[in-house]
């Protein structure tokens, strides 16, 4: 009973205090990383998006999914100021460094709302179009396409999974995840 009950408050500890998991899915992985995503996102488009401004500037910026890997998150803002809107992927990763030094990366990719709309709607497009293709063979088949300088590369494991490439970053969507993001990024920019 001793034994069991202090592998459980191990197991407890271990949980509570992890950060993004890269291997499971543990309840605090994709909350955790939509906040550090939004914090970090907000330096983004001030900077890389809007500019400098003598002027208050206000917009908007709203996490709508992240990855069940906390390696992606997508992110819609608005800035009716700047005249600007658009969805930001949000990349994180476990990396080492040649010194042998952990550190985690991360950065973001910007699609202007209207690449953001066309990117969705192929991504939804070629799945639903290849979906035969990828069940006639789950374990083997697959395919891939690149928009702008990302790569998306699509394959089934119980239901499509989206793997996407850029920048040396290595993230998948589920289609649960891609799906929120598409209806959530649409209704936000109506």
């Amino acid at each position: 009973m001793k034994i069991t009950l202090f592998t459980f408050l191990v197991f407890c500890g271990y949980c509570s205090f992890a950060q993004i998991s890269t291997k499971s899915n543990i309840i605090f992985a994709k909350e955790f990383s939509k906040e550090i995503a939004l914090y970090k996102a907000k330096s983004f488009v001030i900077n890389n998006l809007f500019g400098e401004s003598s002027e208050i500037v206000k917009f908007e910026i709203d996490a709508l999914a992240a990855s069940s890997s906390g390696e992606l998150t997508s992110l819609s803002y608005r800035c009716t100021t700047k005249n600007k809107e658009g969805l930001v992927f949000g990349f994180f990763g476990d990396y080492v460094t040649s010194s042998s030094q952990p550190y985690t990366a991360y950065a973001f990719k910007d699609f202007s709302k209207e690449k953001a709309i066309e990117l969705l709607s192929k991504i939804e497009k070629v799945i639903e179009e290849n979906s035969k293709y990828l069940l006639k063979d789950e374990n083997n088949n697959n395919f891939y396409f690149q928009f702008d300088d990302v790569t998306f590369l699509i394959y089934y494991k119980v239901s499509p999974k989206i793997r996407v490439f850029w920048n040396g970053f290595d993230s998948e969507w589920n289609n649960y995840e891609f799906k929120k993001t598409k209806n959530r990024f649409l209704n936000k920019m109506e």
